[in-house]
């Protein structure tokens, strides 16, 4: 591994260093050997993938360390948080020369645990260690792992369960819940924190004219983005506290998400989540809410020649970004989805018609589209209730296709579309055989979703195809990991 230990020469008052507290009886779950070799892993690193993975190998190049920052969950100041049973235990360059975090999940408890053990259970790090792979897949920018180990260690949830560690990488673990801490308990390194920030992450933000308001621009911008990915696969994150998103715009933190089946925009898949604040439908204003929320925490770095007022309107017009740039992506991205042309003045209303139907119809998000991609209407209407309702839409889809380059839109169309997405029950099928420590259903899925818009009717399933009968209750996900 190529090392570039960076986060430690911020403030000690930032972090906290310790060493991994590694479970009993650690053994091999899924390693993911692409990921190791596209960060330079060398041959000796992959051969102790298990040692490292479990915390009983750490690097002298980084003593590990967990990170505090303070966060709005469910939309109410939570104070102080941090990392609670992870550890960050290396920064390392990439094939790109990109820094990744080594990000160790399920590493004992540490000074930010409040009242936890510090662990994690088999079924949260399967979930993800799945859903990170499946959204890179995806290309939709996301943490992703290394591997994750097993072991002979109870952990008591509302069972006893066994006991795992996970390996997490990411581009960035710092989060908008970073400045809300410091904004709140240690203002005098806002300053550096705010500048090495912009270093690492936005160096190109350097030579504006106001640096600060030019990364705050890019923040919201990426942010933006990768919430309209997640609209268009599908995905719903579950838990957007402000502590759960990062300041490049990948996702992080996967709890109780889920991918969209039967398309209900205000499924809530959270069962933490009475009110629906964090539905699927929900997650473009709330990413707008996270974000004030963190632009108020730039506030202070006000420069001194420039006026207070001028720069609070200054920050606010930064996030006027937000809604033109997601909004320009989801259209795009749905169009390209549907075979549409985006140039087109009816394209996306005629979209937007053909999700109705799916609402109403109560239809499967992903295999709705395949549908369309192969042509398949009469398939479609049959599933369709209100058959008139779908020929009024395919009149409507047809014209607008109507001396188009058809070849184009549909070339387009089966690199938007995935054949797989990770199921709830897909997931949870390949839990139950890991805690027998059976892990062939891992690798399965680990492999059907590393080309998700190719069709591997080698590998795939019939229940990987579809949601489950609406008579069977759907897979409940909880907050407890």
């Amino acid at each position: 591994m190529y090392f570039n230990s960076r986060y430690q020469t911020l403030p000690s008052c930032l972090y906290h260093h310790q060493l991994p507290l590694p479970l009993k009886g650690a053994k091999a779950g899924h390693f993911n050997a692409v990921l190791a070799e596209q960060l330079q892993w060398s041959d000796e690193d992959k051969a102790q993938w298990v040692e490292i993975c479990s915390g009983q190998k750490v690097f002298a190049e980084f003593e590990p360390l967990a990170m505090v920052y303070a966060g709005h969950q469910f939309g109410q100041w939570a104070g102080q948080l941090g990392d609670g049973r992870g550890l960050l235990i290396a920064q390392i360059l990439d094939k790109n020369n990109q820094t990744i975090d080594l990000h160790l999940k399920g590493a004992g408890s540490t000074p930010y645990s409040r009242m936890g053990d510090g662990r994690a259970v088999l079924r949260s790090v399967i979930r993800e260690y799945l859903a990170g792979h499946a959204l890179n897949a995806l290309g939709v920018a996301s943490s992703n792992a290394v591997g994750f180990t097993s072991s002979t260690q109870g952990i008591q949830r509302e069972k006893l369960e066994p006991g795992a560690m996970m390996l997490r990488t990411s581009d960035c673990h710092i989060r908008f819940g970073h400045f809300e801490w410091i904004n709140q308990y240690q203002p005098d390194v806002l300053v550096e924190f705010t500048q090495k920030c912009i270093e690492w992450h936005y160096p190109e933000c350097l030579q504006a004219k106001q640096p600060i308001l030019a990364f705050a621009k890019k923040v919201i911008q990426r942010t933006a983005v990768m919430i309209a990915k997640w609209q268009l696969v599908g995905f719903a994150h579950g838990v957007m506290n402000t502590d759960n998103l990062n300041i490049t715009g990948s996702t992080l933190d996967f709890g109780p998400y889920g991918f969209m089946e039967r398309f209900r925009p205000n499924w809530i898949n959270n069962h933490s989540d009475y009110q629906g604040r964090y539905t699927y439908q929900q997650q473009p204003s709330i990413g707008h809410w996270n974000l004030w929320m963190w632009l108020n925490n730039l506030i202070s770095l006000c420069p001194i020649d420039y006026d207070k007022e001028q720069w609070k309107q200054d920050l606010s017009q930064c996030l006027e970004h937000y809604e033109p740039t997601f909004l320009e992506h989801y259209e795009h991205g749905l169009n390209q989805k549907m075979g549409l042309p985006s140039f087109h003045k009816d394209s996306f209303d005629c979209a937007m018609a053909f999700l109705r139907i799916l609402q109403s119809e109560q239809l499967d998000y992903t295999q709705s589209f395949i549908r369309l991609q192969n042509k398949d209407y009469e398939a479609l209407k049959d599933d369709c209730l209100d058959r008139r309702q779908f020929e009024a839409f395919l009149a409507q889809y047809e014209s607008i296709r109507e001396h188009q380059d058809i070849e184009e839109l549909d070339a387009a169309m089966q690199l938007a579309n995935p054949h797989y997405i990770l199921r709830n029950h897909m997931a949870q099928k390949a839990i139950e055989l890991a805690e027998r420590d059976d892990f062939s259903e891992v690798d399965r899925l680990f492999k059907l979703l590393s080309q998700p818009y190719q069709k591997h009717s080698d590998l795939e399933q019939p229940e990987d195809l579809a949601p489950l009968p609406s008579d069977v209750p759907e897979v409940m996900v909880s907050c407890s990991s």
